[in-house]
């Protein structure tokens, strides 16, 4: 049985249901602030799922060779190695602000020390994939197929970029994520999505504070979901809001299963701003032929459960075009994958965001000037690295062709 917290309080118990399943049930008097996502409100009735875990559960279990990594360590002292035996292994560091435990363990994270300086600078040497991997692994709930990382870095209590403010000596979570590819699979994927991010942020995006390792094979990312007090904002995914597994990462639609699924669940003052960023993020993915923009990489952030949720920073944006040349839409956009052209998209604003024309107009324009932002610094960055230049040259064409079809044509 595992134990569930959310804000450093205990919310419920999960435990094995059936042949596959799962149940979770909050403890007899819980408050409603202990809710683990704004789906699944207190109530008596157990949560159940007859196969695997809520989406709220599954939401952050690692992918790919983290997954993997861990069903090495551990498989041969549970005997098999499923989604709830995951959980109990890496849900004591998660991102968001639910943790798992033992039934009767007490809450706390110790994740290791790590300089984010040694990483950006590759200092270390050697294979620092696996390195990571070691150290770490057993405390990295995030979902992704690429393996990502959590580390807690050593000089996290000085002041921290995107907060402007110091850590408590006490706290013990991780502070960045760390994401690493191997070079032969995907090329420069980390410099790709560095710029990506950073075309998002030109555009008038929400995006951590983010750095590019001198080698070009890692990306160093803050964690947006941690606050100033040491404490941990909610975070959750459209997999979560649409009741969707992860495996159904690719069902639905923008129209839907985005931008509607937001406004039921986005309680803001802000919503009108939250909207149009929303918007400008789904014209962005179209532009840059970013074709992996699934439910997952779409979520929601709130300092509290019954209160006001807001449009959660970018992540998870990458140029996929340069390794899949035909490739298409993640979710369907006006009943097809096939990339959508201006005409739908200003469209799609107007309708489904409630934008004037004259708006719809701005906003593209300032995509357009964001993208052509980012574009100068790829080019500055293959003149630095010619390792670079291939890749790089290939996402400057792609994102030629995509402005012109999202945003002029």
């Amino acid at each position: 049985m595992i134990k569930v917290w959310t804000d450093a309080a205990e919310a419920g118990l999960l435990d094995r249901s059936g042949e596959r399943g799962t149940s979770f049930v909050y403890i007899p008097g819980v408050a409603g602030a202990r809710s683990v996502s704004v789906t699944m409100p207190v109530r008596l009735e157990s949560w159940s799922v007859p196969f695997g875990l809520l989406p709220i559960f599954e939401m952050n279990l690692p992918e790919g060779a983290l997954r993997e990594r861990l069903r090495l360590a551990f498989a041969k002292a549970t005997g098999t190695f499923d989604d709830f035996d995951l959980l109990s292994v890496a849900g004591r560091s998660q991102i968001g602000r639910i943790r798992y435990t033992g039934e009767l363990d007490q809450l706390h994270e110790n994740v290791p020390f790590q300089s984010i300086d040694e990483i950006l600078e590759r200092k270390r040497g050697g294979d620092l994939f696996r390195y990571l991997l070691e150290k770490f692994a057993t405390f990295s709930g995030i979902s992704g197929v690429q393996p990502k990382i959590l580390v807690r870095d050593e000089a996290a209590f000085a002041e921290m970029e995107h907060t402007g403010s110091r850590l408590s000596q006490s706290f013990q979570g991780a502070t960045h994520i760390v994401k690493l590819w191997e070079p032969n699979e995907f090329p420069q994927l980390a410099a790709n999505e560095f710029f990506c991010l950073s075309a998002a942020a030109k555009c008038g995006l929400d995006v951590p504070p983010f750095r590019l390792a001198e080698d070009g094979l890692a990306l160093v990312i803050d964690r947006f979901d941690l606050r100033a007090d040491g404490g941990y904002r909610g975070f959750e995914d459209f997999c979560v809001l649409n009741a969707r597994r992860t495996d159904e990462k690719y069902y639905g639609s923008y129209e839907s299963s985005i931008v509607r699924r937001f406004g039921q669940f986005a309680i803001s003052t802000h919503l009108a701003e939250d909207l149009e960023k929303l918007y400008t993020l789904i014209v962005l993915n179209c532009a840059l032929r970013n074709g992996d923009a699934h439910l997952k990489n779409f979520g929601i952030i709130y300092d509290d459960v019954q209160g006001e949720a807001r449009l959660a920073p970018v992540y998870d944006l990458v140029t996929t075009s340069v390794y899949l040349p035909k490739d298409s839409l993640a979710l369907t956009f006006h009943g097809t994958t096939k990339w959508p052209g201006a005409k739908e998209l200003r469209k799609f604003g107007e309708t489904r965001i409630g934008a004037t024309p004259a708006r719809v107009r701005q906003i593209l324009e300032r995509i357009a000037d964001g993208i052509a932002g980012a574009a100068n610094e790829v080019q500055a960055y293959i003149n630095q690295h010619p390792e670079f230049a291939a890749i790089g040259e290939r996402m400057l064409e792609e994102w030629k062709q995509g402005s012109a079809a999202a945003l002029r044509s």
